[in-house]
């Protein structure tokens, strides 16, 4: 720009001025925005050399852009100089307004620091306005103040060097780089903003696809999903209500998906396991239970939540994981149905038979009213079951088809103590207190006092040998013997109740265990259970005949179950001698 007097200055040198300072405006990135800043200096504002330093995140600044001079671009461009050796720059010369002048008699003190600088040859000024190759003229760029200020924070600052008319810029050059270097901070304010702007929808982009691609891979993994999934609200009176299910989940129960959005889980689980649903956690809670199909059939399942946000702040769902446990589950009934039934006959082992029966008696012997004499624990326990019966009404003595013998009978001793005075609570345990105050809501399991029958009703223990049995596998093999147990076996399950025991406890000894009883009605059921086993079994067209010895014993609390199998087992001995050899067989 040649030197020009305000009054008059070209219009052409406005044109300029006004054309790069609209270039700075449109270029399309911060990088060319910078280089348009240097080269609008060199262009429009009449100097051979300008350099745009940026100041980093840091503090520094960087040599950001150079026009001018190839070589000196390649030396310096991306060099940095450090914030205290600008700042002392920018606080020596002359201050021109906003630009800061350096004459070459003060500048000679910064040519070892670190601000990268380039060094031009020339000779001497021979006036006093003539420029000096080492003469430094800086315009500092400061963001927008208020009003269009620059007063804001120090963007960076713009380095120019050798005026193409060899004098120090005047007055009109002065204002003209001054204003230059305010729109210069407006365009890389804007460059920046345009950049972020940039890389936070680049970055909202990228979220979005990745987004979408999680999304889309749920949905898949949802969908396709070998074992049942659902979507349930969470929280609120919808508590449970399924939103969504896969394919899977509406097979395994036989629904359609639009029917399932009509159900909570609670609707659908077995009715015995809804304390299991309502216990399991919402938060990554797991559960064994039965749901309902279709068909009104349960399936077993393993059902595990877990929760997920629609978003940061947005409700939140439970994602119903589905498992088909139906055939593990049947697995489990079958062992435990093994471990605790005779694999021959499917009857309850000797395990489950002590188990049963250990359940039925306690080890508390039974108390007597105050001043009654008692001789032994079994006297003791009849007198409390005799008062039991009478005063509790427990439904024991209800048999059906064991016969009208089978009915309550009062009993003398009861009769006589209630006669004496005493309550029918005289048999307070609470009041007496003692090691046994746990077995206190247990019902204690009685037995008749004496040979003849008193009316008790107690639990019978029928202890059973087959005769016979050995000589039926000596002549005709293991097979015929295994098909004889399994027709006893029958034979002993169909002649009793639905609430009484039949088991096998080994060999050719089985166990009736049937509760209620009177002795008329245990020896009634020996006789009949004795006949059913007699009648003519026929294996591999032969006709086979064993007989069968019957002891009856009897369990009342106090003793153990072992105790109550060697009874009967004495019983049924006493009971196969009573009889001749011959006739044991044949009955």
């Amino acid at each position: 720009m040649e030197t020009e007097s305000e009054p008059y200055v070209r219009l052409t040198t406005l044109r300029q001025l006004h054309q790069v300072m609209a270039d700075m405006n449109t270029a399309r990135s911060l990088a060319d925005t910078l280089q348009t800043v240097a080269d609008g200096v060199v262009n429009g504002l009449g100097y051979e050399l300008a350099c745009v330093n940026l100041v980093r995140p840091d503090g520094d600044l960087v040599v950001a852009a150079l026009s001018g001079n190839s070589a000196a671009e390649a030396l310096i461009t991306g060099r940095v100089g450090s914030r205290a050796s600008w700042e002392r720059r920018l606080s020596m010369g002359e201050a021109w307004g906003d630009l800061r002048f350096i004459p070459h008699t003060e500048g000679w003190v910064l040519d070892e620091d670190d601000v990268p600088q380039w060094y031009t040859d020339g000779p001497a000024p021979r006036f006093e306005d003539e420029w000096h190759p080492s003469d430094r003229l800086f315009a500092p760029m400061y963001t927008p103040g208020a009003g269009g200020a620059s007063c804001g924070e120090l963007l960076g600052v713009v380095s120019v060097d050798r005026p193409r008319n060899g004098r120090r810029p005047g007055a009109w050059g002065r204002e003209a780089l001054q204003m230059y270097a305010f729109q210069a901070a407006i365009a890389i304010s804007n460059a920046r903003l345009r950049a972020n702007m940039q890389r936070a929808l680049v970055r909202l982009e990228r979220e979005q696809q990745a987004l979408r691609a999680s999304e889309e891979s749920f949905r898949q993994a949802f969908e396709y999903a070998p074992s049942g999934m659902a979507i349930a609200e969470m929280g609120g009176d919808q508590h449970g209500r399924i939103l969504r299910t896969n394919d899977a989940l509406c097979r395994l129960l036989g629904r359609p998906a639009s029917a399932m959005r009509r159900y909570a889980f609670s609707d659908l689980v077995h009715p015995e396991d809804i304390g299991t649903l309502l216990r399991t956690s919402a938060e990554g809670g797991r559960a064994e239970l039965r749901l309902g199909r279709r068909d009104g059939t349960y399936v077993w399942v393993s059902l595990r939540n877990s929760v997920v946000a629609d978003a940061a702040d947005g409700p939140r769902f439970l994602l119903t994981h589905v498992e088909d446990i139906e055939e593990r589950k049947r697995r489990e009934l079958q062992l435990a149905h093994r471990a605790s039934h005779d694999a021959l006959t499917g009857l309850p082992n000797s395990a489950e038979l002590r188990s049963r029966l250990s359940a039925r008696i306690c080890q508390r012997p039974q108390s007597l009213p105050a001043g009654a004499a008692v001789d032994s624990a079994d006297s003791m326990n009849a007198a409390f079951g005799q008062f039991g019966e009478q005063g509790t009404g427990d439904g024991h003595g209800e048999f059906g088809e064991y016969g009208a013998d089978a009915a309550r009978l009062p009993h003398p001793s009861f009769d006589a103590y209630e006669a004496a005075g005493h309550g029918a609570h005289a048999f307070d345990f609470h009041a007496a207190g003692g090691p046994y105050d746990a077995f206190d809501h247990h019902v204690h399991t009685v037995a008749p006092e004496d040979e003849r029958d008193d009316g008790t009703k107690g639990l019978a223990v029928l202890f059973c040998d087959l005769d016979g049995f050995k000589s039926i596998n000596d002549r005709f093999g293991h097979n015929a013997g295994d098909a004889v147990l399994i027709e006893v076996a029958r034979r002993l399950s169909r002649g009793v109740r639905d609430g009484d025991t039949v088991a096998r406890l080994g060999g050719d000894e089985f166990v009736v265990l049937a509760d209620g009883l009177g002795r008329a009605d245990a020896q009634d059921l020996a006789v009949r259970l004795r006949n059913e086993i007699i009648q003519p079994i026929r294996v591999d067209g032969r006709a086979m005949r064993v007989g069968a010895s019957f002891g009856i014993g009897w369990a009342h609390c106090g003793m153990t179950a072992d105790e109550v199998l060697k009874s009967a087992d004495e019983r049924m001995y006493v009971e196969k001698r009573s009889r001749p050899r011959q006739h044991r067989r044949a009955g």
